[in-house]
């Protein structure tokens, strides 16, 4: 798969079906020369668990890239951005037509959103089948 996503991370886990590799998420600014001064700067760790097929030799302490096919991740950040940024635009939008307020227009605009994710979060295991990571050594 030539057109992927990938993090570099280390393994932290190991059984025989899969693996857990923390990955550090770093903001843009992480890497400027001046990102310890102004404090804006921030990065994450996060934990990933890739599946594997068969016995991959992989070990604790490993490093290793995470990756996941671009196509996935484009379907992630549609998923978890431009469609709720769009059903809040079309809220915003369209609520004053119906003689509401700027308050509740905000309201139920947020609600709306707020849905969406709800619904998102009840769906996140058929989601989840969509997405699959695997790793590769460095």
């Amino acid at each position: 798969m030539a057109e992927a996503v990938s993090h570099k991370g280390r393994i932290v886990a190991a059984d025989k079906g899969s693996v857990s590799v923390e990955i550090v998420s770093e903001s843009a600014c992480a890497s400027c020369h001046a990102a310890g001064l102004c404090g804006v700067s921030e990065s994450k760790k996060k934990i990933v668990d890739v599946p594997l097929r068969g016995n991959s030799g992989f070990e604790i302490g490993q490093e290793v890239e995470v990756c996941l096919a671009r196509k996935a991740g484009m379907k992630a950040v549609l998923l978890s951005y431009a469609i709720p940024a769009l059903i809040l635009l079309i809220l915003i939008l369209s609520l004053p037509k119906f003689g509401l307020g700027e308050l509740a227009t905000g309201g139920l605009s947020i609600v709306g959103v707020a849905a969406y994710y709800l619904v998102l979060f009840l769906c996140r295991d058929r989601l989840a089948g969509g997405y699959e990571f695997y790793i590769r050594r460095r």
